[in-house]
């Protein structure tokens, strides 16, 4: 399978911008229509789009798959990570770092989210200006590397990028601390660019659950396009946030609680109600969290395919984030290795089309769409965490 690494980057069409199914249905009124909530359907498996021909050898699928759907990857640690070196270049390439711009164009990644989430202690002044020097720091690496990445906010500025030969670059997750309970706040977020937010670590997204300034912040970030990241939150708040949300939320990197008894992963109960808002879990290569090797990276993808379905499972590498990879999935270059392990396993051509990119894409077309629709009824809130919760 080391063949597989054989660059596999290329342009190509991106899926059309009308919102899926579950968009469509759930932007009607505040609560989900009953046909939104059955879990049994059959899966939108992406339309044969001249794949190699039956008989194929596994290197051809997967350059085949990739082609046509680079990996969009829903967690990368490269801001941080850049922060701590006094100088790089992302387009020769960095060997302090797990990314760069050569190995991505190995991988065949065509998306990535930069996460912007701040440890834990940081709180108040210092969460909102550390979130603030990581999105001054994303705009300086793409302006320094415009042959490699592009800025990208929605899903056809996604597709700009990769008709244009470009990483899309997209800011978050973001954490929820940095808000500083104001909503006034989470819209400058969103106006400097921020695509998802974190919502672990708040006061009003808890172990209880939403509280009802928690609930107006979700509705907020339905108005705006903003994407709620459930990685790290109790599943009280993941069960109230899927019901009170108009679009689709994601968990960033997590994978399987059944294999693995981590506090960021999700338990079948969640990816079992993920699959009825058609959600998505993007699976890590961390190892702490899904294992020490490629095969148990895989295993996770297998549980979460199996329990929430194939459209609810994507890619979340981890990269430059803290702890060690799994074996054989050490940066970006090695999504090849792991799309023919997933081959041998009997994952389909059109299954992995799903995982590496059209789930992430229908989310963010889902959010866009929802932002849109809501923003017609819906003016800014000028709701307060004092006035709602006391």
């Amino acid at each position: 399978m080391a063949d597989l690494q054989d660059e596999a980057h290329a342009t190509g069409e991106v899926g059309d911008l009308d919102p899926p199914r579950a968009a469509r249905a759930t932007v009607a009124g505040d609560e989900r229509p009953d046909d939104a909530a059955a879990p049994e359907h059959e899966p939108d498996l992406p339309p044969d789009d001249g794949g190699p021909p039956p008989g194929a050898s596994p290197r051809d699928r997967v350059r085949a798959v990739l082609a046509r759907h680079p990996v969009a990857d829903g967690h990368s640690g490269l801001l941080w990570a850049l922060g701590r070196l006094s100088w790089y270049d992302l387009e020769l390439g960095e060997s302090a770092l797990q990314t760069d711009i050569p190995r991505l164009r190995e991988g065949a990644v065509g998306t990535l989210f930069w996460s912007l989430e701040v440890p834990g202690d940081f709180a108040g002044d210092r969460a909102v200006c550390a979130t603030l020097d990581l999105i001054d720091l994303a705009g300086s690496v793409v302006r320094d590397h415009p042959e490699g990445l592009w800025l990208a906010r929605t899903s056809s500025e996604v597709a700009d990028a990769r008709a244009h030969g470009r990483i899309a670059c997209l800011l978050g997750p973001a954490s929820a601390t940095a808000l500083g309970n104001s909503l006034g706040a989470l819209r400058a977020l969103h106006q400097l660019g921020v695509r998802t937010l974190s919502l672990s670590g708040t006061r009003w997204a808890g172990e209880e659950g939403l509280s009802r300034f928690g609930e107006e912040v979700v509705r907020e970030m339905n108005r705006l396009g903003v994407i709620a990241d459930l990685t790290g939150s109790a599943d009280a708040t993941v069960h109230r946030v899927m019901a009170v949300s108009r679009g689709p939320s994601l968990f960033s990197h997590s994978g399987a609680r059944a294999l693995t008894d981590h506090p960021d992963n999700a338990s079948d109960e969640v990816l079992t109600a993920l699959r009825t808002g058609r959600g998505l879990c993007m699976v890590p290569c961390a190892a702490a969290q899904t294992g020490d090797a490629l095969r148990d990276v895989a295993d996770h993808l297998d549980h979460v395919r199996r329990v929430a379905g194939p459209e609810c499972v994507g890619l979340a590498g981890g990269f430059d984030t803290d702890g060690p990879s799994a074996a054989g999935i050490a940066d970006p270059a090695a999504y090849p290795l792991l799309l023919g392990e997933l081959l041998e396993r009997g994952w389909s051509d059109a299954e992995l089309a799903l995982l590496t990119s059209e789930n992430l894409q229908r989310v963010i077309r889902d959010a866009d769409f929802t932002a849109r629709a809501t923003q017609l009824r819906r003016a800014p809130s000028t709701a307060t965490i004092e006035r709602l919760d006391g």
